[in-house]
């Protein structure tokens, strides 16, 4: 099974790319889960509220690993750890050593970076519209140190999809 993860920084079309290339492949995919829960919050996030994410992250990826039983070339999910880890850095400074463990062991094939160049939609959840470009180029950054196969996904609606799918095609076929 090709595991896929689909990051960017927000308002980049992640939720939307992930259906939509699960959907176009038959496949299983794994929703953002850090929207879910910072949405059910009554208070600000805290160092705590990003852990209990990232041990979700880390949970939805093990069943993918041991537990899986279906038949599906693919499963495709919105955004990963990496994303994670950048929140931790970039709020608190530090990194819990099993968010970076889990991303070393590279759970994932292949990345589909999504570029920030859709117009920001703000919502109730999303932060730093205004630095999208900063986010971005780190997300590279950690994809690149982890040595892993990635595509920068751009343009906008059924392009973007387009672009996406050859880009996995053609890292499924090299």
């Amino acid at each position: 099974m090709n595991r896929i993860a689909i990051i960017g920084p927000e308002s980049t079309g992640k939720s939307e790319l992930t259906k939509k290339m699960a959907g176009h492949y038959g496949a299983p995919w794994v929703e953002e889960y850090a929207r879910e829960y910072i949405q059910q919050l009554d208070k600000p996030y805290d160092f705590s509220d990003v852990l209990a994410i990232a041990q979700k992250q880390v949970e939805q990826e093990l069943f993918y690993e041991k537990e899986y039983t279906g038949t599906s070339e693919y499963v495709f999910f919105d955004t990963e750890l990496i994303i994670t880890k950048v929140w931790f850095e970039y709020c608190y400074h530090t990194t819990p050593d099993f968010v970076e463990e889990r991303i070393q062991k590279g759970f994932f094939d292949f990345y589909l970076l999504c570029y920030p160049d859709l117009p920001w939609e703000a919502d109730p959840v999303r932060e730093h519209g205004d630095d999208r470009d900063f986010f971005f180029d780190w997300y590279k950054r950690e994809i690149e140190k982890l040595g892993k196969p990635y595509a920068i996904v751009k343009g906008e609606g059924e392009c973007r999809f387009q672009n996406a799918l050859n880009a996995l095609n053609a890292f499924i076929n090299k």
